[in-house]
């Protein structure tokens, strides 16, 4: 038994007498206007402070990628993993209400010339509601080769996506679920119509390489998972797969040996994450830090050999700082980015996954995706319907920031915004109810951000970021609804705001301008 079971193991004790008692996120593709903004005074950026110099070797190479310090280990507190997981309203054929995951153990082994990979993921968790059986989402490429329920063995079937097991459970009773697997996975289709990814999940490159982005679906691609956002879980990864190479994953780097020409890397995420927001990356890397100057450390894993992709990078301490001044301090334990091979970007948390784009890349990207630790990961949507609680807020940030280092107004790109709201309404739906076989499309991004706009100038920017705060720290690691966040407004406000949301949200028309609109 490895240490962190140890831990893991002890956690579970105590946890078990507590609940005994009880961007894709990335930017869409540049519209007319998209590259103007405000006049808030620009920042200069931060200084590297710690910075690992990579290999300028473009050929094969058995030197290993440099690390960061390794990070203790520290117990989970599968307290606050709980959530009420839900049916989600526009995909509910994945995911479902009667497992709260508290706790993802992925014991992952890669073999890129086979193409196959080799798990064990151990998944603690609550039993939402009573049931004869229970389900999880699992790719049916991946054979099941053993599982286990609570240390004995359990009949199951794995039907398409569905792992069903046929064992009862009981509201609130937690339980350990064993599954070991193989198999050579791949990635699933995605429900959308847009031109930089038409699937989502477990993607390999031509060299044998992996990445993954899962919105709003596909971590079932290479593990068993609720792969729906009501329900956070905390996750221990650890990645093995041949030298050079290193696997990449959330949280803070807590074990990194070599044994027989293989490296094993572990991760810990220490605060709760929807299955959408986990990464995982294989591949030569090389590796750099920065600190911002507020004393956020973002680790950058890249190529090795390809420094210019480090120089996109660095764009990340300064969006920090940048971020910081108007959304409070950074909410995770360990921040990063990862560069893949992607043409997208994705704000999976804590590590940021960027496409090999030169847009996708672009500093601008970067701060959307780093928004999104606030927007999105610390705060998450409870249903899919709800995305643009994510992409909103998110894109006017992304408005101010461009207005700062660009030096145009943000009057000027909110002006483009609304010029396509209609056109975009028409297309792909108001943002809140948007046609589900075209997730992410644009109307997800620039038509709620126009709707925060219109309250940041009614407010003001110091009442608007002081209230856009206090929704963080009230909802701090949960997945919400649209519900909760119109209520938290109207009463930090004072104002009545439900016809102005619901105009701005679920409208067929663009709202007149005003906060007073619908």
């Amino acid at each position: 038994m490895t240490t962190r079971r140890v831990m893991r193991r002890c956690a579970l004790a105590v946890a078990a007498s507590l609940l005994a008692g009880c961007s894709v996120g990335s930017e869409p593709e540049p519209s007319p206007g998209s590259r103007s903004g405000s006049e808030s005074p620009s920042e200069s950026p931060s200084e590297p402070t710690s910075e690992v110099s990579p290999s300028d070797s473009t050929g094969p190479t058995t030197a290993r990628a440099s690390t960061p310090a390794l990070s203790e280990r520290t117990e989970p507190d599968l307290e606050l993993a709980m959530s009420t997981p839900v049916e989600d309203s526009v995909y509910p054929a994945v995911g479902g209400p009667d497992v709260d995951a508290l706790l993802y153990d992925l014991d992952l082994a890669w073999d890129p010339t086979e193409l196959s990979l080799t798990g064990t993921s151990t998944i603690t968790f609550r039993a939402a509601r009573d049931a004869n059986e229970f389900g999880l989402d699992f790719s049916p490429v991946l054979e099941v080769e053993s599982l286990t329920l609570d240390g004995q063995k359990a009949a199951y079937t794995h039907r398409g996506k569905d792992l069903v097991v046929k064992a009862p459970i009981v509201t609130d009773d937690q339980h350990e679920l064993v599954v070991s697997y193989a198999g050579e996975p791949g990635p699933v289709p995605a429900p959308t119509t847009r031109r930089d990814f038409s699937t989502v999940g477990f993607t390999v490159t031509d060299r044998g390489e992996v990445w993954t982005m899962q919105e709003p679906y596909g971590a079932y691609s290479w593990y068993p998972v609720n792969d729906q956002p009501a329900d956070k879980a905390l996750y221990d990864i650890s990645v093995t797969a041949p030298e050079p190479w290193t696997g990449v994953a959330n949280g803070r780097l807590v074990g990194d040996t070599t044994e027989d020409g293989r490296r094993t890397t572990e991760f810990q995420l220490d605060e709760p994450a929807s299955s959408y927001l986990i990464t995982l990356a294989i591949g030569d890397y090389a590796h750099a830090a920065q600190t911002s100057k507020s004393g956020v450390t973002l680790d950058y894993w890249y190529p090795r050999g390809q420094p210019l992709v480090l120089d996109d990078l660095r764009a990340g301490a300064a969006a920090v700082d940048w971020i910081e001044a108007r959304l409070g301090p950074y909410p995770f334990s360990s921040a990063g980015i990862v560069a893949t091979d992607s043409q997208s970007a994705m704000e999976t948390q804590t590590m940021i996954t960027i496409g090999n784009t030169e847009y996708a890349r672009s500093p601008q990207v970067i701060v959307h995706e780093l928004v999104h630790q606030w927007y999105g990961d610390q705060v998450s949507p409870a249903d899919w319907s709800d995305v643009w609680l994510n992409e909103g807020m998110t894109m006017l940030m992304q408005a101010l920031w461009e207005a700062d280092h660009d030096g145009a107004k943000t009057s000027a790109t909110i002006a483009g915004w609304r010029a396509i709201d209609q056109d975009l309404r028409d297309e792909y739906g108001p943002p809140g109810a948007y046609d589900r076989a075209q997730f992410a499309g644009s109307n997800i991004y620039y038509l709620p951000a126009i709707m925060w706009n219109e309250l940041r100038l009614e407010l003001g920017d110091d009442q608007f970021f002081a209230i856009a705060r206090s929704w963080l720290t009230a909802q701090d690691n949960r997945s919400v609804t649209r519900d909760a966040i119109y209520a938290h407004w109207e009463k930090e406000t004072g104002l009545e705001l439900s016809a102005f949301f619901d105009a701005w949200i679920l409208g067929s028309a663009t709202p007149p301008p005003g906060v007073s609109a619908g």
